[in-house]
């Protein structure tokens, strides 16, 4: 008995055991599984995307065939004129671009200088001010409309573009952060060596450290730009008067007391998102980059 459970024994041991995945299989099996969750993630984002970008070629019976079709059975251009002339396209057009412009100047004015001051100088109070700033990002802005609209009210601005300006040129506090973030990576040194030369601390500011944030100001600049352009709420809660609509107030003109006109709405978010995207596209290299080094602090 002894010998036939010593031959069992050496016949277990001398079995092939099954390989384990080596360290390059594993690492392979986790990069896939990655890009399957982030393929998944991505779907999930680009199928409404999808959804306008063929509904604006499709005609009332595609877009309300049964069971639904994602793509059109014949491509038409027709909903792209009905958009432009169901409201006065050209005048939101400029109004939108005109906060845009104006936005975009103002918050790259603004706060660039404002956390610039409370990354590099020294002064009583900024660790108090500093932290203010971050308390206004934990205030929901909806909790502030009404006390806001009382005050732009009393000074006769409501019905005008200037509540929606003039916020720009005081700095945005998400924006003061980021920026905050990535001038305190910059050097000292780089600042000192300005003082010994004789320079102003404007002259460092102006011609030392802001080129050096070009890829933070681009992403502030892309974040104020896609605020602007896609705001909805503010424009409509200030804006009165029909010459003075923007885009995105003009979109919602499509939804009708009887119906909506699907065709020429998504033919006009479609004309709608292109800037945007374009915009991002055009700066995805600073956009990311300014994310990576603000992101490092």
């Amino acid at each position: 008995m002894a010998a036939n459970s010593t031959l069992v024994d050496v016949a277990r041991t001398a079995e092939p055991r099954p390989a384990r995945p080596g360290p390059r299989r594993r690492y392979l099996g986790r990069r896939l599984g990655h890009h399957v969750i982030l393929i998944l993630i991505s779907a999930a984002f680009l199928v409404p995307f999808v959804v306008m970008i063929t509904t604006a070629f499709k005609t009332p019976d595609d877009i309300f065939s049964v069971p639904p079709r994602l793509l059109p059975q014949r491509w038409v251009l027709d909903n792209f004129p009905a958009a432009v002339q169901s409201m006065p396209f050209l005048r939101y057009l400029l109004n939108t671009a005109l906060l845009v412009l104006l936005n975009v100047a103002g918050t790259l004015v603004s706060c660039p200088l404002v956390a610039y001051g409370l990354a590099k100088l020294h002064w009583r109070g900024r660790s108090v001010i500093f932290f203010t700033v971050l308390a206004t990002m934990m205030l929901p802005a909806q909790v502030t409309f009404i006390p806001l609209y009382l005050l732009w009210d009393r000074v006769g601005a409501v019905g005008t573009f200037w509540p929606l300006i003039i916020p720009a040129f005081f700095g945005t506090p998400f924006y003061i952060f980021l920026l905050r973030q990535f001038f305190a990576g910059v050097p000292d040194s780089l600042r000192e060596a300005g003082l010994i030369d004789g320079a102003s601390e404007l002259r460092i500011y102006l011609q030392l450290v802001l080129p050096q944030a070009k890829p933070a100001i681009a992403t502030v600049a892309i974040f104020q730009f896609v605020a602007t352009w896609t705001d909805f709420l503010l424009p409509l809660i200030y804006l009165n008067s029909e010459e003075r609509y923007t885009l995105s107030i003009g979109l919602y003109s499509f939804f009708g007391q009887h119906g909506v006109e699907w065709g020429p709405l998504m033919a006009a978010c479609l004309i709608f998102t292109v800037p945007a995207l374009a915009i991002f596209v055009v700066a995805q290299r600073y956009f990311v980059q300014g994310i990576a080094v603000t992101g490092m602090k």
